[in-house]
């Protein structure tokens, strides 16, 4: 602004407050310097540098508006996850444990295709429901985990999370406290495993908290021998403990990787001027995080597979648990099996069922994650819808009647055609 416009504004507010009778010496804005001056505060809770041109105050109010967005769109998308990895992604998970102890199967169900007529039976002869059964145990023995793990790092100097700026010994002290959790929920898991395979036709349903009941009687019999063929739990632990972290280790850093070429990907694409900006669409923030965990998951889940077969063997030997037929989908079937431990399951699995054996039921782990992928794609379909609804942008309609002070406008010194100010 030139130096004649400010002096051609400034007669004109003092033309106007004579016009309407304002006395200068009474107004207290005549001598407040131009900025501050009520016709310019576009914004209420905009600053002077703010508040110069409608255009700020529309890119301000735009600003906010995303930052709203984005809030609501971070608080669905942890809902959604959520949802498909406990709620949704339940019943594959049976099927897959249902088909991993079931010893004298003669399908493997290598490929979803097998399963078909076998859910399609399932869920005809029974409720509904019931490839959720043990949903209940299933979150509670995670909560456990969780609980157990937070309780070990306020008693311990054990840190629970760790960056990847971390040293190497803090590192070490992070997969130590996992193990101890693991170590902790080892029994509960082996209730819960029970609960979520055996047949809903020749069992009655458990309890709200049988898993709790159970793990602890397990638990209490932590080295003493069992009249039955059930393993004691100090046997379980080492192997649990080795499980667990190794699938932490191996997802976190798949996570860690995939992360790293997104972002690599979207630096190359963006170039490096428009990849230093912090901001960016609601699809850059969420979804590679998305797919970096379902990615580290799946890696994890395909390369311990065999090992995990092996545990769920062990949790339920002893346990006289009755599951379904897993090859029709029709009748039940008891579980009787006599494995000493890790290793002699192992090489029973290779001998009597071979290879195969140890990836039976790995087509619902294909299932699962091909809902997992089918969720990430929706979500990556509502994130580019937003996205470019955020980029057009909301058009805030600029009103000057509610920035200007209706005293000092100009049109009220127009209709005021009082002599000695024309």
């Amino acid at each position: 602004m030139s130096s004649w416009d400010g002096f051609e504004g400034g007669m004109e507010r003092t033309i106007n407050r004579r016009s309407l009778g304002i006395h200068p010496e009474q107004d207290p804005y005549l001598h407040q310097p131009y900025s501050s001056h009520p016709s310019h505060a576009l914004h209420p809770s905009a600053g002077p540098s703010a508040t110069s041109t409608p255009t700020q105050a529309r890119n301000a109010a735009e600003k906010r508006s995303k930052e709203y967005v984005y809030r609501f769109a971070g608080l669905g998308v942890s809902l959604a996850s959520v949802f498909s990895e406990h709620i949704l992604s339940h019943p594959c998970i049976v099927l897959r444990r249902q088909c991993q102890v079931h010893n004298t199967a003669r399908w493997n169900h290598l490929t979803p295709f097998t399963l078909f007529p076998t859910i399609f039976n399932i869920q005809r002869h029974q409720s509904v429901l019931t490839l959720w059964k043990g949903i209940g145990s299933t979150l509670m023995v995670k909560g456990l985990a969780a609980a157990s793990e937070a309780a070990i790092h306020e008693f311990t100097p054990l840190p629970k999370e760790v960056t990847r700026h971390s040293s190497l010994k803090k590192m070490a002290e992070h997969i130590l406290l996992k193990g101890l959790g693991f170590v902790i929920i080892t029994p509960f898991y082996a209730a819960s495993l029970v609960e979520t395979v055996q047949s809903e036709i020749a069992c009655e349903r458990p309890g709200v908290f049988d898993c709790i009941v159970e793990g602890v009687k397990r638990l209490a019999s932590f080295t003493s021998a069992q009249p039955t063929r059930l393993l004691p739990v100090w046997k379980l632990i080492l192997p649990t403990v080795v499980y667990g972290v190794l699938h932490y280790v191996i997802a976190s850093l798949a996570k860690y990787q995939v992360m790293l070429t997104l972002k690599s990907e979207r630096l190359e694409r963006k170039g490096p001027q428009d990849g230093e900006r912090p901001e960016g669409t609601m699809y850059e923030l969420y979804y590679p995080e998305l797919a970096a965990t379902i990615s580290g998951n799946l890696l994890a889940d395909t390369l311990l597979f065999p090992l995990e077969t092996v545990l769920h063997r062990l949790y339920l030997q002893g346990t006289r648990t009755i599951i379904d037929n897993t090859d029709t989908g029709l009748e039940v079937v008891p579980i009787i099996t006599r494995y000493d431990g890790v290793v002699d399951c192992y090489l029973t699995i290779i001998t009597e069922e071979g290879f195969a054996g140890l990836y039976k039921g790995f087509g619902a782990l294909v299932l699962q994650y091909g809902l997992h992928m089918a969720i990430l794609k929706l979500t990556r379909v509502v994130f580019d819808l937003l996205s470019k609804g955020s980029s057009k942008g909301r058009t805030v309609q600029f009103d000057a009647s509610h920035a200007v002070d209706p005293r000092y406008s100009r049109e009220n010194y127009k209709g005021h055609d009082r002599p000695g100010y024309s």
